[in-house]
């Protein structure tokens, strides 16, 4: 809508003013309080992070379009990029571990608060549809490991080989270069897929599926299958998902922290801002972090920031799918 459209170019344009080190404008003061919204106004609307989003948003538009709910848009949504093998940070065609294991984290959230997320599984294609299984079919939150592959196979999953010739090459040309395990998190080799869905009920929805830092220290989970840190939603409020070094979001866990500061009058963009302002303030950052936020509130408005330069987001409403360069605050050195 054109309101939207016209918010999105004026974060643009008051994230600019931003990027001089440690230094957060105070956003957008004029915007209403998103609790004060109680019903859904503006039709369906899917968002995502990176330009693999375009694709998932089209398939989770579609399942809206077609009557769907918002968990049946984010979970469809985010199978385009786990089954697609020239996507190299997300399901087959992921990079591997240090030992040449893909292994995938993934989770997803109701509107009613339910959850669940698989970490460290292996062979199979659809990690998001083993976590909506775990949610709907178990008291618990995660399975990992072999557990959770042994839970996926009970449930009629099959196993898949994830390994794809190109990502066999990189992991070989890697391990011929001596090193033991990848040090420090290499941004560009883990761009996490979350996608956020407000559905025509008014709904919300989340799912966030990964492959992980590439050449990872086995056993290695990110943030992407823990709840509050890769992917939160609340459907009174909003929801927020995150990408990036997933150890930083972690120690901040920051989309809860991005869903209570919605909770407490921000705007999606102040809140994803400020999440990025505590980051800078609570986690040591190093030359290579990169952190990005995306969220919504329950009145559809949008936020997106990041740590430094080169996040991109996805969006989808009123028939147009665009993507579009984040706000950031800081340069590359």
């Amino acid at each position: 809508m054109a309101n939207r459209r016209s918010f999105i170019k004026q974060s643009i344009v008051v994230g600019a003013a931003a990027l001089f080190p440690f230094k957060l404008t105070k956003g957008i003061t004029d915007q209403p309080n998103a609790s004060d919204f109680n019903t859904f106004q503006s039709g369906p609307l899917v968002v995502s992070t990176w330009k693999h989003g375009l694709a998932a948003n089209e398939a989770a538009m579609k399942v809206l379009k077609s009557g769907g709910t918002a968990l049946d848009a984010v979970e469809q949504g985010v199978w385009v990029p786990e089954a697609d093998p020239e996507v190299n940070s997300v399901g087959l065609g992921g990079l591997p571990d240090a030992e040449g294991n893909v292994t995938l984290d993934a989770c997803i959230m109701a509107p009613d608060g339910n959850a669940g997320s698989v970490a460290y599984l292996q062979h199979i294609l659809h990690p998001v549809s083993v976590a909506r299984r775990v949610m709907e079919k178990t008291p618990h939150l995660i399975l990992a490991g072999e557990g959770a592959l042994k839970f996926a196979l009970d449930n009629g999953f099959e196993k898949v080989n994830l390994l794809t010739e190109y990502s066999k090459a990189e992991w070989k040309k890697w391990k011929a270069s001596g090193a033991r395990y990848a040090p420090t998190a290499n941004w560009e080799n883990h761009d996490t897929i979350g996608l956020l869905a407000i559905g025509t009920a008014g709904e919300i929805a989340g799912a966030c599926t990964t492959s992980g830092m590439a050449f990872k220290h086995p056993g290695r989970v990110g943030d992407s299958p823990i709840i509050g840190a890769g992917l939160f939603v609340d459907n009174k409020v909003g929801a927020a998902t995150a990408t990036g070094e997933g150890e930083a979001v972690l120690k901040t866990l920051g989309t809860f922290l991005i869903v209570e500061f919605m909770r407490n009058g921000m705007h999606p963009q102040q809140a994803c801002e400020a999440a990025i302002q505590r980051l800078t303030e609570s986690v040591r950052i190093h030359d290579n972090m990169q952190v990005g936020y995306l969220a919504v509130n329950k009145a559809g408005d949008i936020g997106a920031f990041s740590l430094r330069k080169g996040f991109q987001f996805a969006v989808f409403q009123n028939g147009e799918n665009t993507l579009i360069d984040a706000t950031y605050l800081l340069e590359w050195k």
